[in-house]
Order: C-alpha cells, then sequence, then structure tokens
C-alpha cells in the first residue's frame, strides 16, 4: 500500500481525477476486478469525478479491452452510482 499510495499516487504529474480514470480504465480492461472497479469508482465520484466522466472512460475500454470487459465495468459503474443516490436519500 505504501508503494501504491505513497510512492505511485503522490506523484506530480497526474492529478488524482486522472489517476483514478486510469485506474478505472485498466481494472476495467481486466475484467476480473469488480470489487476494486467499485472502490475506484467510488474514489473517483469523491475526488471530483463525475458520472459521465465514469462512463465514457469505461466505454473507450471497450475500444481497447472488448465489450464483455466494458460490460462488466459499466454493471458495477450503475451499482455504485445507484448506491450513492440511495444513500442521499
Amino acid at each position: 500500500m505504501e508503494f501504491v499510495f505513497g510512492d505511485i499516487y503522490s506523484r506530480p504529474a497526474l492529478d488524482v481525477k486522472q489517476r483514478q480514470l486510469a485506474a478505472i480504465s485498466a481494472l476495467a480492461a481486466l475484467g476480473t476486478c469488480q470489487p476494486q472497479l467499485v472502490v475506484h469508482i467510488n474514489g473517483a465520484l469523491n475526488v471530483g469525478c463525475t458520472e459521465a466522466e465514469v462512463v465514457e472512460i469505461i466505454l473507450a475500454v471497450a475500444i481497447f479491452a472488448g465489450f464483455p470487459a466494458a460490460i462488466n465495468a459499466m454493471v458495477i459503474a450503475k451499482q455504485v452510482f445507484d448506491d450513492r443516490a440511495a444513500s442521499k436519500k
């Protein structure tokens, strides 16, 4: 954890929003990281990314990683969006 968050995430070239979108795209492309996608989609929304940005990055993944991986990620994104909307009520 120290390496990821202390050494990698603290580098100055990308802001935290860009890092979260990169994490979402990588995890979505793998296609088998649903629990980690939940964490990083929530993280992206917490640092100011919009739902539209999350959706667009997942759609971009479809081009390179295939539609099955992107569909799996989109299902997770919808669950996160729905859970967050429900918790605001």
